[in-house]
């Protein structure tokens, strides 16, 4: 069974930067897409960038320009880099993998635990 682990997240002043890591073990990551996904308080989760598994990538409008994903299938890692964070980009961030690279849920087989991410002055 595939399982992932995201590191990475912490706390952060806004403007300020984080980049946020999804490590695969126990399958090959070159076989999935991925996708990271964040739950805000009070919120549903939501989708926020997708990688395809020839390197296709895709943003919700909220963090394009700010958000880069990208992956190392060798290394069996996917990254975040998230640049000039906001208060409302805290959230428990989630990484997910699966066979199409949607910004919905219910494409994705696989998920890690979950990391914070708190922008806050």
């Amino acid at each position: 069974q595939l399982q992932l682990v995201e590191s990475g997240g912490g706390f952060v002043q806004p403007g300020g930067s984080l980049r946020l890591s999804c490590e695969a073990s126990g399958s090959t990551l070159a076989d999935y897409a991925v996708g990271w996904f964040r739950q805000r308080p009070g919120k549903e989760r939501e989708g926020v960038s997708a990688i395809s598994r020839d390197d296709r990538v895709s943003y919700v409008d909220s963090v394009k320009g700010r958000y880069t994903i990208a992956r190392d299938d060798a290394r069996g890692t996917v990254w975040l880099e998230m640049l000039n964070l906001k208060p409302e980009d805290t959230a428990v961030y989630y990484c997910a993998a699966g066979q199409w690279a949607l910004l919905s849920s219910f494409e994705y087989d696989y998920w890690g635990q979950g990391i914070q991410v708190t922008v806050s002055s």
